[in-house]
């Protein structure tokens, strides 16, 4: 049996087999922009304003992620801003997980190559892509990180019971908690740990006497102070959770329950738990974004029955294999805050979503082959030889997936020849093409999106944008205006229609429109120099001045915002001001020709020293 260091670089070495190349990846178009790409604070880096923004933002669908908005600025103030080493930063964490996950595992059941193998697994399947491959999802592989550590700090304090051994529990809980708020199943976690296999609460004869503290007689006793024992825990994950859901719900990231009725979400839950079992056992056809399609009441008992039949399985089980539920129960209870009782957003099924609770199955698989091999003589060869081919086709089989997170356009085309029928693949793929200058292709995907879900955010805005771009005005004001019948308090279709409608010369139309925009985002640089632009084009100088200074004020590295102010300013006879402007813009950008005109006319005219 090889030691635990050479298990561990194995582990490592696995896990670069895996994912050393996203060190050439760049950022997707799927979430990346406003965690990273659009995001000052993280481009910013470290800072004590971006700190205090990190803890006080729920900038992304009402999560609140200190921690991990501060490993994105400490990794653009270690990398720069360029993707590649905060994908690096992800596999780090993937790989630590892994090996964490391993040395906890055989800490508390000695079993060394079962440990391995769970670990293993974990490091290298392919439903794990997503969690490590895309830069978005470091609040996962940072939080995992921190559910391990606490783990293992609360096995530390199991083997023996300090007040400072609890405390630092509950401190790196709170980390864990700071990273993403997923881990709120925590206490229900350390409970099952209590059963198996620290054994403070075995399912047949007396609790370790290491763990269980004297006094008292049978389960009911030992299992109440368990209990009482997680009760900081527990107020700390329903504190969260209730934070949680509140941010969401005022952020429209939770759907209301009279749009999603519970018998919808039920069937949302029986169906993802069989459909994740079934891309655990068989890791195909993954995609970035699954569409929902509505099972039949048949699939939807089939669910039923298979969930009810394992778990009773696994309940007649505990005696003799005590395994059993625990990774059984730990597959469930990990799952909920994701598995669709309350919906977040319109996303049913995610291959991130298993990430830790895969680690109950994959506890399931390492224990129960162990015990049915060592039954027959030639049982633990015929082990050994099955692990190792699963562990290589799971390694190659990553390896695949993870090329499909290179780039947007791959990501999508991939995602739109393994599913049918996904809008949401059709409006991404479309917005890669249109990034790349591809118009006409970009706009067969949106039109594609729309037919299947015609109200799906977003896409009319896009599709209106690349109409726009093609000159076909009156087609894009027409898909402006159907997104804002759909959602009235959209920034981006408020501000794609008045750019259409100055483009036609209505020019007090779409100061009405920038104006709406401005309601609902006061600090958009973008809509306040659209709208200082009308205002000119209507003659209404001095309040154009007004709205393009504060544009400058807020693009201060747009070339473009800083002339128009500073052109509006000149018109004004504000020559001095014009002057500072146009200094500034050609400090960041000197080639900018209209500027560099605009500096020489006010120098000639004796307005601006030279």
């Amino acid at each position: 049996m090889l030691p635990a260091v050479w298990i561990s670089l194995g582990l490592i070495a696995a896990v670069l087999f895996v994912y050393a190349q996203v060190h050439q990846f760049g950022f997707v178009n799927w979430d990346d922009p406003p965690y990273v790409t659009e995001n000052p604070h993280v481009l910013g880096g470290l800072s004590w304003q971006s700190t205090r923004w990190a803890f006080t933002s729920t900038h992304t669908g009402g999560l609140w992620l200190p921690l991990t908005w501060l490993s994105l600025m400490l990794d653009v103030n270690m990398w720069g801003p360029a993707a590649g080493g905060l994908h690096v930063t992800n596999v780090v964490l993937h790989a630590a997980n892994a090996v964490l996950l391993f040395g906890l595992l055989y800490r508390m059941s000695g079993a060394r190559g079962r440990s391995a193998f769970v670990a293993a697994l974990f490091a290298v399947h392919p439903l794990q892509v997503e969690s490590v491959a895309w830069v978005t999802e470091r609040k996962d592989v940072l939080s995992t990180f921190f559910l391990l550590l606490t783990l293992w700090a609360y096995v530390a304090y199991v083997s023996r019971p300090t007040v400072v051994r609890y405390l630092g529990t509950v401190v790196v809980f709170a980390l864990g908690l700071m990273a993403k708020p997923m881990l709120v199943t925590l206490p229900f976690l350390l409970l099952l740990l209590d059963i198996w296999p620290l054994e403070r609460l075995p399912l047949t004869g007396p609790a370790r006497s290491r763990s269980a503290r004297p006094g008292g007689g049978g389960h009911g006793p030992v299992l109440m102070r368990l209990l009482l024992e997680k009760v900081p825990l527990l107020v700390m994950a329903i504190l969260t959770s209730v934070a949680t859901f509140v941010a969401q719900r005022s952020a429209g990231a939770i759907s209301t329950i009279g749009a999603l009725p519970l018998e919808y979400r039920v069937q949302i839950a029986l169906r993802s738990y069989i459909a994740y079992i079934a891309k655990l056992l068989w890791p195909s056809k993954l995609a970035a974004l699954y569409p929902f399609h509505a099972p039949s009441p048949s699939v939807i008992a089939g669910c039923a029955v298979i969930l009810i039949a394992i778990t009773a399985i696994a309940v007649l089980a505990a005696r003799r294999y005590p395994y059993v539920p625990v990774g059984w129960f730990w597959y469930l209870g990990s799952l909920v805050p994701v598995i669709g009782l309350i919906q977040v957003g319109s996303q049913t099924q995610a291959d991130r979503f298993t990430y830790v609770p895969a680690i109950g199955l994959f506890i399931v698989v390492a224990w129960g082959a162990y015990d049915l091999a060592t039954r027959w003589p030639r049982g633990r060869v015929a082990l050994a030889g099955a692990a190792s081919i699963t562990l290589a086709a799971c390694s190659i089989t990553a390896r695949v997936q993870t090329g499909y997170w290179r780039d947007s356009l791959t990501l999508w085309q991939h995602t739109l020849d393994v599913t049918s029928e996904n809008a949401g693949g059709h409006a991404y793929l479309g917005l890669a093409l249109a990034n790349l200058g591809k118009t006409d292709e970009a706009i067969s995907h949106y039109t594609e999106a729309i037919r299947i879900e015609p109200k799906l955010p977003d896409v009319h805005v896009n599709l209106a944008n690349a109409l726009a771009s093609q000159g076909k005005t009156d087609d894009a004001i027409a898909h402006y205006q159907d997104e804002l019948r759909m959602r009235p308090n959209t920034i981006n279709a408020h501000n794609g229609l008045g750019s259409a409608l100055d483009d036609q010369g209505k020019y007090a139309e779409a100061i009405v429109h920038y104006r709406d925009a401005l309601r609902i985002d006061p600090g958009s640089a973008p809509v306040l120099n659209n709208l200082g632009i009308a205002l000119v084009n209507q003659g209404n100088l001095d309040e154009a001045a007004s709205y393009l200074v504060e544009a400058a004020r807020l693009a201060p590295d747009d070339a473009e915002t800083h002339y128009n102010a500073a052109a509006v300013l000149e018109k004004l006879g504000r020559f001095r001001e014009a002057g500072r402007l146009a200094e500034e813009t050609l400090r960041r950008q000197p080639d900018h020709a209209q500027t560099r005109a605009l500096r020489e006319r006010l120098r000639a005219s004796g307005h601006v020293a030279p």
